[in-house]
């Protein structure tokens, strides 16, 4: 049974200047005035479907049971490209078929995805560039008004998938990358805290060495104000991921480092 006031999150790439996201939530309230609107992020940089995955999988498992998620950086909307409905034991998600819920699929072992093809649910519109407002705010608002999701379409196999970049361990070196850099600059590796653990006993060190770009980070602490604001430090981040910082400064800006650059541990 549905919420009596279901939780439906917003992650978009449309920013805020403009029309786009107070669209779709009228339409979700228009349909479902019971429904409960929030807001993730509408920062995804233009277009960045990796970003966005990495945000949802950041943050996804800690909403309540039932909430459904509405995922749009679509850069091929209007074309041939799926629309779909994942489903796990407690949340749905709704997202172009472009590789947005990778890191999801990732993490979730028994996920049903479908197709959305009835379009009955589709907002009658002159063009094919809002389908944030016009296909996924309706099926969202039905979803939470407590529509199965068999009533939106056929179960499909071939969901696309991103590449969700593991570190790799070569002799000594444990090899990760940056995955993400937050407002703040921080460094946000894929190297799990267990990772770090089990490279130490591994090598039978106390201490190790990070590489990244031209810097070497010898400094693993526990908080961030444990960093001097000279040179760059490291510590594990409270999402369990190995995070490089700068005290009160851009560690992104000051190393010049950027998404995807490698972070070696030795």
């Amino acid at each position: 049974m549905p919420a009596s006031r279901p939780l439906i999150a917003l992650l978009t790439d449309f920013g805020e200047r403009d029309w786009f996201v107070a669209s779709m939530k009228g339409v979700i309230l228009t349909l479902n005035p019971n429904a409960r609107v929030v807001d993730i992020s509408h920062q995804i940089p233009s277009h960045q479907i990796d970003e966005a995955s990495y945000v949802l999988g950041a943050c996804y498992r800690h909403f309540p049971d039932g909430t459904i998620y509405v995922c749009i950086v679509d850069p091929g909307v209007g074309s041939a490209r799926r629309a779909i409905l994942a489903t796990t034991s407690r949340y749905s998600f709704l997202a172009p078929d472009n590789g947005l819920l990778s890191h999801v699929l990732e993490h979730e072992q028994d996920v049903k995805i479908r197709q959305i093809e009835e379009a009955r649910y589709r907002l009658p519109s002159e063009g094919r560039t809002f389908d944030g407002r016009d296909l996924f705010a309706p099926v969202a608002a039905m979803l939470a008004s407590g529509e199965p999701p068999s009533f939106f379409g056929q179960v499909i196999n071939d969901p696309m998938k991103s590449l969700v970049w593991a570190p790799q361990q070569q002799d000594q070196i444990l090899i990760g990358r940056i995955e993400y850099i937050d407002r703040f600059g921080n460094l946000i590796s894929n190297v799990t805290a267990k990772q770090v653990r089990e490279f130490q006993a591994t090598i039978g060190l106390a201490k190790i060495e990070i590489h990244i770009g031209t810097h070497i980070v010898t400094k693993l602490v526990g908080s961030y104000s444990q960093g001097d604001g000279e040179s760059p430090a490291a510590l594990i981040n409270s999402g369990g991921f190995l995070e490089i910082f700068l005290q009160e400064d851009s560690a992104a800006r000051c190393l010049h480092v950027d998404v995807g650059e490698e972070v070696r541990l030795c």
